[in-house]
């Protein structure tokens, strides 16, 4: 019994969060059990409780040593392990940001295997109490997370204060993820945010392979949640990776995409650990001569910035910069050289890395990981060598009008679907008696018609869906993996919203009339209706050919044009 809490009757299950792209263990979240034991009717009615008593502090420093003693036992290498902090526990009189430290060097642990997370569950009183705990925590090497991140109304404001490293979107912007756009858009914004301020991401509560296949579209970093596994209180049940329960990691089933950084590119500049002494930082330049930095990583092999050359120069040239490097007391002094850097992930894919950049032009180059750990630098020039090329790749496979991918990538989306086998929908869009008016109101209103429908693609259809512009008024529309309920559903809502949307484009009569009057192409004059737009789906799954898709797209894009509502085919040879 200690402090009136027995703390051997409470127990710590670990729950994986695991590399989105990998499958491969990043760390484990610590959930405390069984405080029901101890008389509480809940998690929060034990904290609750501590809080009123004062004794928040104390019985958390009990707790936190009990979790990292049993994340000990985890027989894995570079695992992190994130804790929860009741934020309460900052108005303890007796709260001490030194206290962690000694638990961690008493049991052996390095301090870069800890990740504190931060809840919105209380509001913060004092917001410059805050900061400088936060600022403590950092100092001493930890990592920050927010959790439940969009669930509070402080949310972008405790983002703003803390300078935190990952955020944990709330599982309820993650459950049916897949069927819901308003959390998709939600959960996009978050992501583009949190990398241009160099944040990784961790979906918590993924329960489905639907709700994975979203996260890994929109570039999720981490997941976590029963799809991967539940918590255990066994620490044997804890893998090195997922992949064999899960083998959907190395397959990227929904997203065809030329959006990749090449590794050619990509320089693979020697790193220093932090650890290194100024003498070793000297030696290196000395024998790296080409090199005006060096990278600094920590023994997990993340990268924590660099040192740049010309910051040790007078130093290193120094009478007494020999001597003083050598001496062991300076280690501590090499910290004080390292820069931040602009990072990103190998996964986020060139654009990602050139919008990063744009948002930072002072900086040399970009910093690339994998799996969390240093991978490389990508210089300035070489950026600039990207930029060129994937503008060049964009501008020679782009529609001009609508900026949508043209037939060469359309030709090689079709060609990929079938060498991989994959199971997909592919949906031809054609306007109906778009010529007549084109003729009456001028290639102007045509073109605006044209623009109006691609964007209405953009909206409407899932992120992760191929969409491209054959030419003129014909369009053309991938989805990897998707039920063709789904996928008959969305095309079917496009023609609608574009059919209410193009009215805007008619004279007021013709509106009125609900059709308009021109000449067809004999140059008879008669009655057209409005414009809408025919739609014809056809499924492929892995018996399909495409010699049976070439003949069976003909016969269905005349079959659609007498139908107002989508028309699909099934090709099973």
């Amino acid at each position: 019994m200690s402090l009136g809490i027995d703390i051997d009757k409470l127990d710590f299950a670990f729950q994986p969060i695991v590399n989105t792209h990998s499958g491969k263990i990043f760390a484990v979240e610590a959930l405390i059990r069984n405080t029901d034991k101890l008389g509480f009717s809940s998690i929060q009615n034990f904290f609750d409780t501590l809080y009123e008593d004062k004794k928040l502090f104390k019985i958390d420093l009990l707790l936190r040593e009990k979790a990292f003693k049993k994340f000990k036992e985890i027989d894995l290498k570079n695992l992190k392990i994130f804790y929860n902090i009741d934020n309460r526990i900052f108005t303890m009189p007796d709260f001490d940001v030194t206290q962690t430290l000694k638990i961690l060097n008493k049991l052996s642990l390095n301090k870069e295997t800890l990740c504190f997370e931060l809840t919105e569950h209380y509001a913060y009183k004092d917001e410059n109490r805050l900061k400088e705990v936060i600022q403590l925590y950092k100092k001493n090497g930890f990592c920050i997370a927010i959790d439940d991140f969009g669930t509070g109304v402080s949310g972008l404001h405790l983002l703003y204060v803390s300078e935190t490293n990952f955020i944990k979107i709330d599982k309820f912007f993650i459950k049916d993820i897949n069927l819901d756009s308003k959390k998709k858009l939600f959960c996009t914004s978050i992501v583009e945010m949190a990398h241009i301020m160099g944040i990784r991401v961790i979906a918590e509560g993924v329960e489905n392979i639907d709700e994975y296949y979203i996260c890994k579209e929109l570039k999720v970093d981490f997941i976590q949640g029963y799809f991967i596994a539940k918590p255990t209180l066994n620490v044997k049940k804890i893998k090195k990776s997922y992949t064999d329960k899960r083998p959907i990691f190395d397959k990227d089933r929904r997203v065809l995409s030329n959006d990749f950084i090449d590794k050619s590119y990509i320089q693979k500049i020697e790193s220093l650990n932090v650890n290194a002494s100024l003498l070793d930082l000297f030696i290196y330049f000395k024998e790296h001569t080409r090199n005006t930095f060096v990278p600094i990583i920590n023994n997990n092999k993340k990268i924590l910035g660099a040192i740049y050359e010309v910051d040790i120069k007078e130093m290193s040239y120094s009478q007494y910069g020999l001597s003083l490097a050598k001496n062991n007391s300076s280690k501590e002094k090499l910290k004080s050289y390292i820069k931040p850097i602009l990072e990103i992930d190998l996964t986020w894919g060139i654009d990602k890395a050139l919008e990063i950049f744009s948002m930072r032009n002072d900086a040399k180059g970009i910093f690339v990981t994998k799996d969390a750990k240093y991978y490389g630098f990508i210089s300035l020039s070489n950026l600039l060598s990207l930029s060129y090329k994937r503008n060049l790749e964009i501008a020679q496979n782009q529609n001009p009008l609508t900026k949508l991918p043209g037939n060469d990538q359309i030709d090689e989306y079709i060609k990929k679907v079938f060498e991989k086998k994959r199971n997909a929908h592919i949906i031809y869009f054609d306007f109906n008696d778009f010529k007549p008016f084109n003729d009456k109101y001028g290639f102007r209103q045509g073109d605006r018609a044209i623009l109006m429908f691609s964007e209405i693609l953009r909206k409407v259809l899932p992120i992760g869906s191929f969409i491209a512009h054959i030419g003129g008024d014909d369009f053309f529309v991938g989805f990897i993996e998707e039920k063709y309920e789904k996928v008959y559903e969305t095309i079917a809502l496009t023609q609608e919203e574009f059919k209410i949307n193009v009215s805007s484009l008619y004279s007021q009569e013709d509106i009125k009339n609900n059709f308009m009057i021109a000449k067809d192409r004999f140059g008879i004059t008669r009655e057209f209706k409005l414009l809408s737009v025919c739609a014809a789906i056809l499924e492929i799954n892995k018996k399909s050919t495409l010699e049976t898709f070439n003949i069976q797209l003909t016969d269905i894009k005349k079959a659609s044009k007498t139908n107002s509502l989508p028309i699909g085919v099934s090709i099973n040879l």
